[in-house]
């Protein structure tokens, strides 16, 4: 019921700013005042104000999805121009990716991102790696298609038509400023910010080329223990207020894991967690939920069962149809808490049944290592 109250609060609010905004524009770009506008919304009656509101939200949510499509179209083309290579497009939770030189189609989101463009940096050295087009790319796509479109308000369009290319102009032009003008929205920095940021901290660059290419290999199928070392060099002091640079530890820690490396993965996990304040929401997740796990098969039961409580045991629940590692998870604690080894078999039938629907197959691969690990120690 909260949450539906929120939504719906959300949905007025959307509404009284979209009025305004709509009215703001329209005043600004036609020949027609305040107080004609003000005569318009009296004279309007209730059916064709319903319909028009209608037609406004069809007009977003159809525009949404394409806007977010040229977007990430934008960074896979400049992306591609400067030397990178493609890894995987998704758009919402559809997943392109190429295997074996053939596109597949999985499925994968994550809370907050609309779509995603992930390529892999061109092979040379760190300081010669170009991050500034990549980055561009979204938000140039969007800027060259608002010309295109505005010139349509200027024709003789029927009124709902005149709303749906509004709607559509108003949308890229949100989009616009919102991956454009250089700022962080959940503690990670935008396409504008990350444009700027990245010129001028190699630690920052180094951190995005190594997920880059980390991420390549565990979609092609490639275990973390398995990667190149120079990926999860740990040597340096980082900021954890910094997401790219918090990458690093967990990406090493992650490999330990993979590695079998309890202790280890353990206390660096642990580690990362003491910093919670500091990291994105996301990040503080992934370590509760990676730490908790180590907590148990290093027999550290009271701290994994305080860290597993009721919103990290929902996070878990909703991420285990993409991610193989919350299977992997659920499977400690039904073996290690609840002492169900039927329960924790069936969670193993359950990825090896499912494995070729994941997106991060080399995860899948480490994944299924570790339970047949568990079960075998149990």
């Amino acid at each position: 019921m909260k949450t539906a109250l929120k939504l719906l609060l959300s949905l007025f609010a959307g509404m009284a700013i979209g009025v305004l905004a709509s009215t703001i524009l329209v005043v600004l770009f036609t020949d027609i005042s305040f107080v004609e506008m003000f005569a318009k919304f009296r004279s309007t009656d209730i059916a064709e104000a319903a319909l028009s509101f209608l037609v406004g939200v069809a007009a977003f949510a159809v525009s949404l999805p394409v806007l977010i499509l040229v977007h990430e179209a934008g960074h896979l083309v400049c992306g591609l121009l400067s030397g990178y290579k493609f890894v995987s497009f998704r758009i919402f939770n559809m997943t392109f990716i190429r295997i074996d030189g053939k596109l597949h189609v999985k499925r994968f989101s994550i809370a907050g991102t609309g779509g995603q463009c992930l390529l892999t940096p061109p092979d040379v050295p760190l300081e010669q790696v170009p991050t500034m087009w990549y980055n561009a790319g979204g938000v140039l796509a969007n800027l060259l298609l608002l010309p295109a479109a505005l010139p349509l308000l200027w024709l003789n369009l029927n009124a709902f038509m005149f709303e749906a290319v509004f709607v559509f102009c108003l949308t890229d032009i949100f989009l616009i400023l919102l991956n454009g003008v250089p700022m962080k929205l959940g503690g990670i920095g935008n396409d504008g910010y990350n444009m700027l940021y990245l010129r001028n901290n190699p630690l920052s660059k180094r951190a995005l080329v190594s997920s880059l290419r980390s991420n390549a290999f565990i979609q092609n199928g490639v275990r973390p223990k398995d990667m190149p070392d120079e990926l999860f060099d740990r040597s340096t002091d980082i900021d954890y207020k910094n997401p790219l640079e918090v990458s690093i530890p967990l990406m090493h820690a992650s490999r330990l894991v993979d590695m079998m490396e309890w202790e280890r993965a353990y206390d660096e996990f642990a580690e990362i967690y003491s910093h919670k304040a500091d990291i994105i929401p996301l990040y503080v997740n992934e370590t509760a939920c990676e730490l908790a796990f180590c907590a148990m098969v290093t027999g550290r039961y009271e701290r994994a069962t305080a860290l597993l409580d009721a919103q990290l045991r929902k996070y878990i629940k909703q991420y285990s149809n993409v991610m193989s590692s919350k299977l992997r998870l659920m499977c400690g604690v039904a073996l290690y808490i609840d002492h169900d080894r039927d329960k924790a078999i069936g969670l193993y039938d359950t990825l090896k049944a499912l494995q070729d629907k994941y997106l991060f197959q080399g995860e899948v691969k480490s994944d299924l290592a570790i339970m047949q690990w568990m079960l075998r120690d149990r």
